[in-house]
């Protein structure tokens, strides 16, 4: 059913890359202003996310030797050093870009979101000493303009789109990204995620329940040979009881066997070395994906 798996290292059937939005309160800043002065219980609800959902997940993960990759605003890093001291700790896991003050990139200037990516990008670059490899617009809210900034800056892949099963390239004919896709049914928020503060009004799934979607889309992937990758928070999957859900999750994966967990650059890394081998060729797309807009005028 899915017509070109890559062929995974060591004749793994799937890769997993499980990664993690580290958004802090940043992203009540970012959608109320000066209004966040006025709402400390959901300030207060998003600094568990550093606090303490973070560095149990870090310890999760460590304890089953998987790495994780995690998106990290340029904010967040200036904010709570210690929580990217706790990231980089294990020694394999990848900070990766998820904006400065985590804004909407299809909701301002080609300008602001070039400085998005280069205030984000130095913070980065100060705590590891290199440049980020990858990218995740937040709110998923690439703009026609974002994937040429992220090629003009050196970025080795995004992973922002809900565009296919295997890793694909964004080419803009001046350079090249690979995107490595999220399932759209394993974020957290659709799992967890009920707030008046962030107008996201769902009903609120057991672990259990969450437990089975995640699994039911690792187990496709394993069988057809994906690509299986997470949007999670540790301010959502970091609380007790889904914590515990992501653990029986990894020893479910565990069990099956022959998958290779990596960060998100090390799968990007890897496709562009079957790529330049001829050994694989993914699909393309081409970027922008759209010349001019198909409908001329906005629906009332």
């Amino acid at each position: 059913m899915i017509k070109n798996p890559p062929p995974w290292p060591e004749g793994a059937r799937c890769a997993v890359g499980f990664s993690f939005d580290v958004d802090a309160e940043l992203v009540v800043h970012a959608a109320h202003g000066p209004g966040a002065l006025d709402l400390p219980h959901a300030i207060a609800h998003m600094r568990y996310d550093p606090a303490v959902g973070l560095p149990r997940l870090v310890d999760l993960f460590a304890d089953h030797e998987i790495p994780l990759t995690c998106f990290v605003p340029g904010w967040v890093i200036d904010t709570y050093p210690d929580a990217v001291e706790c990231i980089l700790r294990p020694g394999r896991n990848e900070i990766a870009h998820h904006g400065h003050l985590h804004l909407s990139p299809n909701q301002h200037s080609l300008d602001a979101q070039r400085r998005e990516l280069e205030e984000g990008t130095r913070r980065i670059e100060q705590v590891t000493g290199n440049p980020p490899r990858g990218y995740r617009a937040p709110y998923y809210a690439a703009s026609r303009h974002t994937f040429d900034l992220l090629i003009e800056g050196g970025f080795d892949y995004d992973s922002s789109l809900f565009a296919d099963d295997v890793p694909i390239l964004l080419d803009s004919g001046r350079g090249s990204l690979v995107e490595l896709p999220v399932p759209a049914s394993v974020d957290d928020y659709n799992q967890y995620v009920s707030s008046r503060a962030f107008d996201y009004l769902m009903k609120v799934s057991a672990p259990r329940h969450a437990l089975e979607v995640y699994q039911a889309e690792f187990d496709a992937m394993w069988e057809l040979g994906g690509l299986w990758v997470t949007a999670w928070h540790p301010a959502v999957s970091g609380r007790p009881a889904p914590a515990l859900a992501v653990r029986d999750l990894i020893e479910h994966m565990l069990g099956k066997g022959e998958v290779w967990f990596a960060t998100l650059g090390e799968i990007a890394a890897y496709v562009r070395r079957l790529i330049a081998e001829g050994s694989w060729a993914p699909r393309i797309e081409r970027v922008p994906l759209l010349a001019a807009p198909v409908v001329e005028t906005a629906p009332e």
